[in-house]
Parts: C-alpha cells; structure tokens; sequence
C-alpha cells in the first residue's frame, strides 16, 4: 500500500469533482462501499452477494478490498442503493461512469438502463423514468476478458510478466449522478487560435431546442476578458486580446461560463477553462523538423511513466498522490 492508502475515508471515496471540463453545481458521489458478486456468466439471478468491493478501486487492486482476478467466463456484479435529494424532483437525472472496464450493463430498480463497451471512456445514461420516490438501486454487471478477446487492454494481462501487467476489470473511475433540466448542454467544444487571438466556442444540448441561445464569458480570476451570444446550432468565436499563453513552465488557464438560454431565461450553466496554446511542426534552425508550442520549438525528453498504482492499479488513491506522481 501507497502512504495515500491511510488518507481514504470509505465514507467519502475520492470526494472531487469527476468532470472539471464541464462543472454543475449540484451532484451526489456514489462511489464508497458497494455489493460484490462474482458468477458463471449468464447467471444473472443469484440471492447472496460475495461481500463488499470499495468503488472505483479495479477488482483486482488491494484498494477495493478484493484483490480477485475475473476469468474471462466469469462476469462481475456490482449493487448499491440511493436517495435522490428532495430538491432535484422534476428534473433529468443523470447517471454517470468515469470508466468501467470492460462491457458494462446497467440496471435502475429492475430496469435495464443500457449498455457499454470500451474500458476508457465516461458515459451516461439518463435513469429519470427509472426512479422511485425514495430508495432505489443500482445493479451494474461487467464482463471482461483482458487479453483473450482482443480489446483495448493497454499492458494490461490474465497471466502478467515482463512488460505485462495486472488486468483491470470493473468501475475504476468515479460514478455520480447529476440533475439537469429538460434541455441541457451535452457537451462542447472550445478551440483556441493563437494566432488570430480568438477561441471558438460550440455547444451540444439534449432537448427540444427551438429558439434558444448560448451565452459565453471568457475570463481571469475576477475579471471578464471576452463575452458574446450565439444561436446554439452555430460556432461562437470571441476575441482573447494580448492572450496570456499556456505553455509546459507556465499552463495558464482561463475560465469560461456557458449558459444556456431561452428568452432572457438562464435554464443550464456549465462552467470550464481553456489555454491558449498552439502545436504545430515546423523546422529548427538546422532545418529538423520539431514539434512546436506557441510557434516555437518544444525540447522533449520522454519518460516513461507505466501509470499503474502499487494499491489501486489504474486508479489513484487520492488526489494528492496524482499530484505527487506528477
């Protein structure tokens, strides 16, 4: 076990926030103590879980308090309850996951909610028409298969040698619902041009959309740099006057509120942030082609970083020891 081991509070597992890009007010943690189960795939009704795994800590880590290797005709089950706050009544709850490796399907009360493939990627499933009026649960199953399927698997391996590691199978990311209303921004995209000295901002929304506008503030600390609207099916480009760079030594960032908007009505705010920074290739002054940032060449020295936790394999135990790695 790393030192960061001692810090975690079962109670409040890696408490932050899961998705910094694109920040709500409101949210419920659900990672901490679930039910586990391991069975013969297609056995999908069992009375008895095993015992209790600590989500997101991979199945197989010492932090999940597990430590058991899924074969590839086993399939992992998960189980927990939850209270929806009384406050998000009437609105869209979504149900997201960091990462679960590898094919997951999900379950609200009974119902199944969908399903996902891939071990890297975030998803969401929205569960609103899935929930009762005070407890309810969660079911997750996942299958995966490691290196006997042929998927992403990174150095990951059922029998782990020489640059081969141990595998990595279930939640290792954080898993959390979120309210929103009836339309909300889905996603969006920010795009920075140094050289025009602008960012381009566009916006993904989920919902009837007739009539409604996007609102941008770019700013630094306390003070607005930039500001503008646009209708939401097209790009909003502001002006970054004099930018302030991002660069390795110096990753300035600057924050952006988007509000959705309908009349004069704010109806979703996402806050995020973004460098202005440019990667390009260009030639050296010998005339070698080098990868450049901000128009000039970028010396690099590449160390190679395995990113597998001694306790929590792909998961860190906190925060702090990712700052510390870092």
């Amino acid at each position: 076990m790393t030192k960061w081991a001692e810090e975690i509070d079962i109670d409040n597992v890696l408490p932050e926030y899961p998705r910094p890009q694109m920040v709500r007010g409101e949210w419920l943690n659900l990672n901490g103590l679930w039910d586990y189960a391991i069975r013969k795939m297609g056995k999908a009704e069992f009375s008895k879980y095993d015992g209790k795994i600590l989500v997101p800590f991979p199945l197989e880590s010492a932090l999940s308090g597990v430590k058991k290797p899924l074969k590839p005709e086993e399939t992992l089950w998960y189980r927990r309850t939850f209270t929806i706050p009384s406050d998000w009544q009437g609105q869209r709850i979504l149900l997201h996951f960091g990462a679960v490796d590898w094919k997951t399907n999900v379950w609200v009360n009974g119902q199944h909610v969908g399903e996902h493939t891939g071990g890297y990627y975030p998803f969401t499933f929205e569960i609103s028409e899935y929930l009762g009026d005070e407890n309810n649960e969660i079911v997750v199953s996942v299958w995966d298969p490691t290196d006997s399927c042929g998927q992403e698997r990174g150095k990951q391996a059922l029998s782990p040698g020489g640059i081969f590691y141990t595998a990595v199978s279930g939640i290792w990311q954080t898993v959390w619902l979120e309210p929103g209303p009836k339309v909300y921004i889905k996603s969006h995209r920010l795009t920075p041009d140094l050289d025009n000295e602008k960012v381009s901002i566009s916006i993904e929304i989920d919902g009837a959309n007739k009539g409604l506008l996007y609102e941008a503030t770019v700013s630094e600390g306390n003070n607005i740099v930039t500001s503008g609207r646009s209708r939401i099916d097209a790009t909003l480009e502001l002006k970054v006057p004099k930018p302030k760079l991002w660069r390795p030594d110096f990753p300035f960032l600057y924050d952006i509120k988007i509000e959705l908007i309908n009349g004069e009505t704010v109806i979703d705010r996402i806050g995020s942030y973004f460098g202005m920074r440019k990667y390009s290739i260009g030639r050296d002054r010998q005339g070698i082609k080098r990868l450049f940032v901000n128009n000039r060449p970028l010396f690099q020295n590449g160390i190679l970083d395995q990113g597998y936790w001694p306790d929590g394999l792909y998961t860190a135990p906190t925060d702090e020891a990712l700052k510390f790695d870092l």
